[in-house]
C-alpha cells in the first residue's frame, strides 16, 4: 500500500509532515553502491555506476538535454559533464531498480496511463463543452456570434503558449511533473468560478484564455509521462491510447454541455467541467505518482545527503541543472522553437500541416449545429450525439495501428534502441486520404433527402485520419530531430493551436455563404494540397535530413 502512495503528492505530503515516518524509502541498497564505488586518491575524480557519453558540453547542449523529453518524453541518459561532476559521488539507477518508472509493473504503468487519459480528457472537453452554449451567451451578452466564439479560441490559444513554459519545468529535476500537474489542475478548477459568475463578457474572455494557459501542461508533457514508464519501442502503444484520449474530450463536450444547456444555460456547462476535473483533481492528488526519472532520482540523492551528511553526492540531473541559467533556459524554450519551425523545411511542411488538420477539425465542428440542428432538427442536447461518429473513428483505426507497429515497426528498431525516422510516416500515407474523405462524404449527404447516420459515418473518417497523421507526424519529428525534440514540438504546439484558435472565427460566415456542401469541398481540395507532403519526406526525407544542421544524419 506504501507503494501505491508513496510518489503521489499526497505520499509526499504525509512524508513531509510525519518527518519521514510515513511513506518512507528504503535507500540502503544506494548506499551500498556508493560505498562500494567511493573513489580513491589514485581512481578517477568522478565515481559512477553507468556514466554516459560525455560530449557535447556546452550551456545549450546541456539545456537541450534538460528539457529534451518535455514533449515526447524520449529520455535517454543524461551525460555528466566530467568537469561540473568534479568530485562527487554519483548517484545513478540500478538495472532493476524498482523505483525507476521503466521498472514499474505494467498493471502500474496502465494505471498511471489512464490517469493521464483521465486528466487529457477533463482539459480538453473545456474547449467543445463551452459552445454548446454559445446562443444563450450570445442572448445574455448581448453580442454577435464571433464574439460569442472567442471563448473558444482564446481557451485554445491558452493550449498553444502553455506548454511552452509548462513543458520545460516539468523537467526541471527540482520539480517534475506531478507539481505542474496536480497545481495547474487545482487552478484550472478554481478560476471556473469567475467564468460562472461574470458579469460581462470581457470577464468571461480574459478566465476563459487563463482556463486554458493552466489546463495545457497535459496537452505537452502526456506523452512524456507515457514515455517515462515505456521504453522506446513501446512507447506507440501508450500515447495510442492517450491519443484517443485527446480526441475523447472535445467529442464527449458538445454532447454532455448540448443537455445541461439546454436545460440550464450555459453556466451549467462550466459547472459539469468544475466537477469532472475538480474528481479528475482529487483521484490524481491521491493516486498520481510522480514518473520523472530525473526528479525522483534528484530527491533519492538529497535524501542519501542528508543520511550521509556528505555534500559531494550528487546526481547527473542535478549536475546539469545547477549549470543552466534562466537565460539558457528561455533561449531554448521561446528562440529555438520558432528558429526550427520555419528555418527547417521539414518541422515547416509538417507542423503546417497538422496545424492545418487540427484547425478544420476546429472549423468543421462548427458545422455540426447548422447539420444536425437545421437541417435534421436535432435538439441542442441531441446534436452531441452526432460526434459519436468520430470517437468510433478512433477506435476503430487505434487497433490496426498497433497491430501494425507491433508487426512492422517493432522489428527494426536497431540494438541502441533507434529507428530510421521515414519508417514512422508510413501511416500518414494512408491516413492523408481520410480527411478529404471525410469532408467531401460529410458535406455532400448533409442533405433532408438523406438519412442523419450518413454524416455520422462520414465524420468517422477524420478521427481516422488525424489518428494516423498525428501519430505518423509526431514520432517521425522526433526521430528527426533528437537533440531538439523540445523545440520542435513547442514549435508543433504553438503552430497547431494558433490554427486551432484561428479557424472557427471564419466558420459561420464560410458555412452561410457558401453553405454545407460547397464550404466542406473547400476544405476538401485544401487537405487534398497536403496529401503529398507525407510520400516527398518518405522518399526523400533522409536526403533532407542530410542537407540540414540540426537534424539525426546517422540514420
Amino acid at each position: 500500500m506504501a507503494e501505491l502512495f508513496r510518489e503521489t503528492v499526497f505520499g509526499r505530503l504525509i512524508h513531509l509532515a510525519t518527518g519521514g515516518k510515513l511513506f518512507g524509502y528504503d535507500d540502503r541498497a544506494s548506499l551500498r553502491i556508493l560505498e562500494k564505488r567511493r573513489p580513491s586518491h589514485s581512481e578517477s575524480s568522478t565515481s559512477s555506476l553507468t556514466v554516459e557519453d560525455t560530449q557535447s558540453n556546452s550551456q545549450d547542449d546541456k539545456a537541450s538535454r534538460l528539457v529534451e523529453a518535455s514533449h515526447t518524453g524520449r529520455k535517454g541518459p543524461v551525460a555528466t559533464d566530467p568537469e561540473k561532476a568534479g568530485n562527487h559521488l554519483i548517484v545513478e539507477w540500478s538495472p532493476n531498480d524498482s523505483q525507476n518508472p521503466r521498472n514499474w509493473s505494467v498493471p502500474k504503468k496502465i494505471f498511471v496511463t489512464s490517469q493521464i487519459c483521465l486528466l487529457t480528457i477533463s482539459v480538453y472537453i473545456g474547449s467543445a463543452i463551452y459552445t454548446a452554449g454559445l446562443s444563450s451567451i450570445e442572448a445574455e451578452f448581448h453580442i454577435s456570434p464571433v464574439k460569442a466564439l472567442l471563448g473558444l479560441t482564446l481557451f485554445v490559444l491558452g493550449y498553444a503558449l502553455g506548454p511552452m513554459v509548462w513543458a520545460p519545468m516539468s523537467e526541471i529535476p527540482y520539480i517534475g511533473r506531478n507539481p505542474i500537474y496536480v497545481g495547474t489542475l487545482s487552478a484550472f478548477v478554481l478560476f471556473q468560478l469567475p467564468i460562472i459568475y461574470a458579469s460581462n463578457i470581457s470577464m468571461l474572455l480574459v478566465f476563459r484564455f487563463i482556463t486554458g494557459l493552466v489546463g495545457s501542461p497535459v496537452l505537452a508533457t502526456g506523452g512524456a509521462t507515457i514515455a517515462d514508464m515505456f521504453e522506446p519501442k513501446k512507447q506507440a502503444y501508450g500515447i495510442g491510447v492517450w491519443d484517443i484520449a485527446s480526441v475523447f474530450g472535445p467529442a464527449l463536450g458538445p454532447l454532455i454541455g448540448g443537455f445541461a444547456a439546454e436545460k440550464k444555460g450555459w453556466r451549467w456547462t462550466i459547472w459539469e467541467l468544475i466537477w469532472l476535473s475538480g474528481s479528475c483533481f482529487v483521484f490524481l492528488f491521491f493516486f498520481l505518482p510522480e514518473t520523472s526519472s530525473s526528479n525522483i532520482l534528484y530527491r533519492r540523492t538529497v535524501r542519501i545527503r542528508a543520511l550521509t551528511n556528505n555534500a559531494e553526492i550528487k546526481c547527473e540531473p542535478e549536475i546539469e541543472a545547477e549549470g543552466l541559467s534562466g537565460k539558457d533556459i528561455a533561449r531554448m524554450v521561446f528562440i529555438r522553437p520558432f528558429t526550427l519551425s520555419f528555418t527547417e523545411p521539414i518541422c515547416f511542411v509538417l507542423n503546417l500541416y497538422l496545424a492545418l488538420v487540427y484547425g478544420l477539425l476546429y472549423l468543421w465542428f462548427e458545422s455540426f449545429p447548422i447539420v444536425f440542428g437545421d437541417i435534421y432538427h436535432f435538439t441542442l442536447g441531441t446534436e452531441g450525439l452526432a460526434f459519436f461518429g468520430i470517437l468510433v473513428g478512433s477506435f476503430i483505426t487505434m487497433g490496426p495501428f498497433f497491430y501494425y507497429n507491433y508487426r512492422f515497426v517493432e522489428p527494426q528498431f536497431n540494438e541502441e534502441g533507434r529507428l530510421r525516422p521515414e519508417v514512422r510516416l508510413q501511416p500518414a500515407m494512408v491516413g492523408a486520404f481520410f480527411i478529404p474523405v471525410c469532408l467531401f462524404w460529410f458535406g455532400w449527404s448533409a442533405r433532408p433527402s438523406v438519412h442523419w447516420i450518413m454524416p455520422v459515418i462520414g465524420s468517422s473518417f477524420f478521427s481516422m485520419g488525424s489518428f494516423l497523421l498525428f501519430m505518423a507526424v509526431l514520432g517521425y519529428l522526433g526521430d528527426a530531430y533528437p537533440k531538439h525534440i523540445a523545440s520542435v514540438f513547442a514549435g508543433n504546439d504553438f503552430v497547431r493551436s494558433s490554427f486551432g484558435a484561428a479557424f472557427p472565427l471564419f466558420a459561420n460566415a464560410m458555412y452561410s455563404k457558401l453553405g454545407i456542401g460547397w464550404a466542406s469541398s473547400l476544405l476538401c481540395f485544401l487537405s487534398v494540397a497536403f496529401i503529398p507532403i507525407p510520400f516527398v519526406l518518405y522518399f526523400y526525407g533522409k536526403r533532407i535530413r542530410a542537407a540540414s544542421k540540426m537534424a539525426t544524419h546517422d540514420l
